[in-house]
């Protein structure tokens, strides 16, 4: 796969912002959009996607082809989710088993995947708009790594679960990190291969 004359970048998506770089639909005219991070070259897309009240690591190419290489070949994508309530061994292992959503408007089962507790608060830039404090009961950080991304998938899963996300950070796309990109920066990347 040739990949030296396209563009790849990793971004680190601002919460409220859409995956796109703008839209003619009316209603999103007054949405944010990946455009206002800075000047693309002409043809950058995102290699999926994450939805508006998702943030972290999106990684954007002018590559269509390895675009869908990505998006198809099952590579693994890290989330770290912060949901309501101190999560239960049971639920954790539900989610690593797989578990029934809403998708299309037909149910699906999640493939497994790997998920656990996380001991420490991720080291994570403060999220624009205020998440719920401990007054309202407690919360658990957990990691999740999935190799497929069904519409909100996380967030479903979750929920069906008994623990609803609150606040969703992808971290890692294959080999590449977040690392301690701030919200809204954007890196070249010299070779996007090293994810393959």
């Amino acid at each position: 796969m040739d990949t030296n004359n396209h563009h790849h970048f990793k971004i680190y998506k601002p919460y409220g912002m859409l995956s796109q770089f703008s839209s003619n639909a009316s209603k999103e005219q007054n949405k944010r959009f990946l455009a206002e991070l800075g000047n693309f070259p002409e043809g950058t897309m995102p290699i999926g996607r994450l939805d508006e009240k998702s943030e972290g690591l999106l990684l954007l190419t002018t590559d269509g082809k390895l675009s869908d290489h990505v998006n198809q070949s099952g590579i693994e994508k890290e989330y770290y989710a912060l949901v309501d309530g101190e999560i239960s061994a049971k639920a954790i292992l539900q989610l690593c088993n797989g578990v029934e959503i809403g998708f299309n408007g037909k149910k699906y089962m999640t493939k497994p995947c790997k998920v656990f507790k996380l001991d420490t608060i991720p080291n994570l830039p403060t999220r624009s708009k205020k998440i719920r404090d401990a007054r309202h009961g407690p919360t658990t950080w957990i990691s999740i790594t999935l190799t497929e991304g069904k519409f909100r998938q996380v967030r479903k899963m979750t929920s069906a679960v008994g623990f609803p996300t609150l606040r969703l950070v992808r971290i890692r796309v294959g080999n590449i990190y977040l690392e301690d990109l701030s919200v809204g920066a954007v890196l070249p990347i010299e070779n996007l291969k090293q994810i393959l």
